[in-house]
């Protein structure tokens, strides 16, 4: 009566720790779902994850993560125990030898490779949730990165185009400054060789006249002692007649 008393509470407290374990399971199902909505941003997710309550369950939640780790851990190998039991070739040879513990020996291993399922799951879906939310949170970081970064390199490549059309005005109106420059070397350089040209008339007048000078000057020579031969034979002339006039008185 004892035994069969503690049996009963025994599959009573198994029941209600699986019935506990399968319950995380499907809150774990949910939340990964809700997770992988696609219309629900990884922004938006971070939004949500920076609320207050959870800045709160901050300092408690690895050591609650690492805690249900071991648990499921556990329920793990003790359902892998259960399995191994009841798989095993003495329970099998009982349960060929009575037909009474061939159903009860089946359910057994049926409540284990349930229980082993459901703990295996749990363990696996738990750790894929913190990496879901682990990737959400940097896909959010990556995504305010990149927007950071794309306004920079926005930023960056509209100064680059007011640079670059600040030279092309600068080349443009270095270009217009060359051509005028160009148009003013080209007009002093035809005033520069018209005043040469002028010089050069100049100076052919100039020479010319210092030759007319020249000659005026030798014509005048020539006049000069011209003038003094006239002018001596002309007094030659006049002192024999001078002389002739005294011997008559």
């Amino acid at each position: 009566m004892l035994t069969l008393q503690y049996e009963k509470e025994t599959t009573l407290t198994m029941t209600l720790q699986w019935t506990a374990v399968a319950l995380f399971l499907y809150a774990e199902i949910a939340v990964n779902l809700i997770l992988c909505i696609p219309f629900i941003s990884a922004k938006r997710w971070r939004l949500v994850f920076s609320w207050r309550i959870w800045s709160w369950l901050s300092p408690y939640w690895n050591k609650c993560f690492f805690t249900m780790i071991m648990v499921l851990i556990v329920l793990f190998l003790d359902a892998v125990r259960e399995v191994h039991k009841y798989s095993g070739p003495e329970p099998m040879h009982d349960a060929q030898v009575n037909p009474n513990v061939y159903d009860h020996v089946h359910m057994k291993l049926f409540r284990a490779q349930r229980n082993l399922y459901i703990s295996g799951f749990s363990l696996f879906l738990w750790l894929i949730m913190r990496r879901i939310v682990t990737l959400l949170n940097q896909v959010a970081v990556t995504l305010e990165n990149s927007a950071e970064l794309q306004a920079q390199t926005d930023s960056a490549v509209k100064a680059a185009k007011q640079h670059q059309d600040d030279n092309m005005m600068l080349k443009q109106a270095l270009l217009d400054e060359e051509k005028s420059m160009s148009t003013k070397n080209q007009q002093l350089k035809l005033e520069v060789e018209k005043l040469a040209s002028q010089v050069k008339a100049a100076e052919e007048t100039v020479r010319k006249s210092h030759a007319e000078v020249e000659a005026m000057r030798r014509q005048a020579k020539g006049l000069a002692q011209e003038y003094d031969r006239l002018l001596t034979e002309h007094h030659q002339l006049q002192n024999p007649q001078s002389a002739a006039d005294k011997k008559d008185q």
